[in-house]
């Protein structure tokens, strides 16, 4: 099983909100997740991100690949 930590869509047209998640890759974005580690609000201004720490690092430990965008994330917090 491959393992993502992933943005899942949220919000209304034109004004999106993502929950950053743990899901299995052949499933669809807004589809089947594992667990839920926190949340991306790029509508406010400064950007809201909130992630749990300690769950990333620890799904990150047992093979899960961030995407591009979560890695980015990541990094900003201090995660990475």
């Amino acid at each position: 099983m491959a393992v993502k930590i992933r943005l899942k869509r949220m919000g209304a047209k034109k004004a999106p909100f993502y929950r950053i998640v743990v899901a299995d890759s052949r499933y669809p974005r807004d589809g089947r997740f594992i667990e839920e580690l926190g949340y991306y609000d790029p509508t406010k201004e400064p950007s809201v991100v909130s992630v749990d720490g300690d769950k990333a690092k620890s799904w990150i430990a047992n093979g899960a690949q961030p995407t591009d965008t979560v890695k980015a994330l990541l990094k900003k917090n201090g995660i990475l």
